[in-house]
């Protein structure tokens, strides 16, 4: 009996000690992560310049500014052009053209020579709510400044100042202003320099058409009125030519170079005795798009004060870059 109870207590103590040792080995139970998803970031829209479509690293919310700029040859080279973004060239008086020039992605050091303003000239800046930029004004221009139509700075005010009058040149083709004195002239008049600028069409592909890699505009039979532009595909550029002379700008000598060179026909009138004209540019009508060494026949319509080519009803979109546009009283004097 004592021996039965010996060997059922070394059973017990066995069947215990397993147990205990199937305790202690039990796996304990492995924790199971679960990754959270994570949400995936919108890729960012690429940032481009408003009037080049150009890829633009800094701000592009700065404010338009438009400068009247002789084209008289006693003027030039001028200093600037080659750094804006849109140039119009229009009749003034006589068969001399000037230039409105458009700055917002990019400004030069200084620009020049400036010149008086004209109602038509406005108009086109105000298309851009530009701060207008001039020295002198006809009778319509100063009626329509000093209502309010535009914000400006005129050099017949800060002759001296901002304005500054160079020794080589004699006046009227010696006024220049430095875009240093333009932001320092708003900040005196309290012009904002900032804006969202509305973005222009632009294209992607190449136009195909006629080609067309020299472009003459017979503005007079004068040599000087005579304005050229010649394609150089590997630089995908036109650039351009008065009286035979490469445009260039006076200190640098850098070329004018131009992505879109827009010509359209507006009905042209002149009203007073010194020559001074009306131009219709509110209303539609013909004319050509040398782009790519490439022309097409467009329309062009005035929407919210900007001249736009429209093609079969659509907008005709610019190709990434500069542009010129010629307001031409007749189609008949543009060749290619």
């Amino acid at each position: 009996m004592k021996r039965c109870l010996i060997a059922m207590s070394a059973v017990c103590l066995f069947i215990a000690g397993c147990m205990h040792e199937n305790k202690q080995q039990a796996p304990e139970p492995k924790s199971i992560s679960v990754e959270t998803p994570k949400q995936q970031e919108a890729p960012k829209q690429r940032q481009v310049f408003p009037l080049t479509g150009l890829p633009a690293e800094g701000a592009v919310n700065r404010r338009v500014i438009a400068v009247m700029v002789n084209n008289h040859p006693k003027a030039r080279p001028q200093s600037g052009l080659q750094k804006a973004d849109i140039v119009y060239e229009v009749l003034a008086e006589g068969d001399i053209t000037r230039f409105l020039a458009l700055y917002q992605s990019e400004f030069p050091e200084k620009v020049g020579p400036v010149r008086s303003a004209r109602d038509y000239y406005i108009e086109l800046s105000n298309g851009y709510h530009a701060l207008y930029v001039c020295h002198g004004w006809s009778p319509e221009a100063k009626a329509m400044l000093e209502t309010g139509m535009s914000d400006y700075l005129n050099g017949l005010f800060y002759d001296g100042t901002l304005f500054k009058r160079v020794s080589f040149r004699k006046a009227p083709h010696n006024s220049y202003i430095t875009f240093a004195n333009i932001e320092k002239g708003a900040a005196m008049e309290g012009y904002s320099l900032q804006d969202n600028v509305a973005p222009l069409p632009f294209r992607a592909d190449a136009p195909k058409g006629e080609r067309a890699d020299q472009i003459d505009i017979i503005y007079s039979h004068r040599s000087y009125a005579q304005v050229r532009y010649k394609y150089v595909a590997d630089q995908k550029s036109y650039f351009r030519y008065s009286a035979g002379e490469q445009t260039v700008d006076y200190d640098t000598r850098e070329p004018v170079k131009i992505q879109n060179v827009l010509v359209i026909a507006a009905k042209h009138l002149v009203i007073d005795s010194a020559g001074r004209r009306s131009i219709d540019l509110s209303s539609s009508g013909s004319g050509y798009l040398f782009q790519n060494g490439i022309v097409k026949q467009v329309e062009w319509k005035n929407v919210d004060g900007r001249i736009l080519p429209y093609e079969n009803g659509a907008p005709a979109g610019l190709m990434p870059g500069k542009t010129w546009i010629n307001v031409v009283p007749d189609l008949n004097i543009v060749q290619w």
